[in-house]
């Protein structure tokens, strides 16, 4: 087993069974963690492993920004070198990779590092994080990349939801300190990218809906309604629009996208349904481009699949890797 534990930014919480679907290899004691970064997100992680027992030193490239840290009980060190070199589990919370590395690749740190365990949470691509797993692995080290999805305030209650992809020993291992950060951890693979890519996936999501949000706004504002109507139909409206989220994730992952007597809506109404959209943003004057471009996904999905498809036939569509074979028959 690693002689030590090293992380890099995002939040956790135990004091109960893990959720993570993975069965600790066995207790071991609290190790002497550290956290490298004193943000809001690397306070919220100090805050919350003091509060857990958790022995932390914490270190930041401007270290006034320690002091009310150091004045719950965390512990300082006249360098990252010191702090590392004491540590077990090492959380790095900075800005983004480029600090990262300025932190953890000087060859006063990186000589520190074998036997340990890197759980990296700052964010960046999957790429990014295959080349870091690769790196810390030339150290000697074990490696985890992580994703927070969860803002500061989050760190260390229940519903907080992390991220990690790397090494199965090593989140097993580190299990019960990353537990205490949140209690939605998960382990989601042993290809380090995959924690980063779920993020973006969730956050395209998510901002998928925000631009659809200001879009809807901007009509009914164009037309007069108060924003206050908006909000209460709109959660009128929200069970009939998760349904139909789980709907399209479920025939994607089986491939139905054919139309069948259990298709909500098929394509055809749905691009029936948009043009009023289209019409409207002509006639008020509103920006365009966001209905545009889905104009453009649902005429090549008729054009390939029909009016009766289901909308679940868009999904090959964002694919290059996919060819439906309602696609090859349509390019033949």
């Amino acid at each position: 087993m690693p002689s030590g534990v090293l992380i890099t930014s995002h939040c956790a919480r135990p004091n109960r069974k893990p959720s993570s679907g993975l069965e600790p290899r066995r207790e071991i004691m609290k190790q002497e963690v550290c956290v490298l970064g004193a943000g809001r997100m690397g306070s919220s992680i100090v805050r919350t492993l003091l509060n857990n027992g958790y022995s932390t030193s914490v270190w930041n490239r401007t270290a006034a920004k320690c002091a009310h840290l150091i004045a719950l009980g965390a512990k300082s060190g006249r360098s990252v070198e010191e702090v590392v070199g004491q540590s077990d589990v090492i959380f790095v919370n900075v800005l983004d990779y480029a600090a990262s590395d300025a932190v953890l690749k000087g060859d006063g740190v990186a000589a520190l590092l074998s036997g340990k365990i890197i759980v990296q949470l700052t964010s960046g691509s999957p790429r990014l994080a295959r080349e870091e797993a690769a790196w810390a692995e030339a150290q000697g080290a074990e490696y985890l990349d992580g994703a927070i999805m969860a803002t500061p305030d989050f760190i260390g209650r229940p519903e907080a939801a992390l991220l990690y992809s790397g090494s199965k020993s090593a989140f097993e291992t580190s299990e019960p300190v990353l537990l205490t950060l949140g209690g939605q951890t998960r382990y989601v693979g042993d290809a380090p990218g995959q924690a980063s890519a779920l993020d973006i996936a969730l956050l395209t999501q998510m901002w998928g809906g925000l631009f659809g949000a200001l879009q809807g706004l901007a009509v009914a504002q164009a037309e007069g309604i108060d924003i206050e109507t908006f909000h209460n139909q709109f959660l009128a409206f929200k069970p009939v629009v998760d349904a139909a989220l789980l709907d399209l994730i479920d025939r994607t992952r089986s491939g139905r996208f054919a139309g069948d007597e259990k298709t909500l809506a098929s394509i055809g109404a749905h691009h029936s349904a948009f043009q009023h959209l289209l019409e409207f943003c002509e006639e008020q004057g509103l920006d365009a481009t966001l209905p545009h471009t889905m104009d453009g996904f649902f005429h090549r999905a008729l054009a390939q699949n029909g009016a009766s498809a289901d909308f679940a036939s868009l999904a090959p569509l964002f694919r290059r890797d996919v060819i439906h074979p309602d696609m090859e028959k349509a390019d033949a």
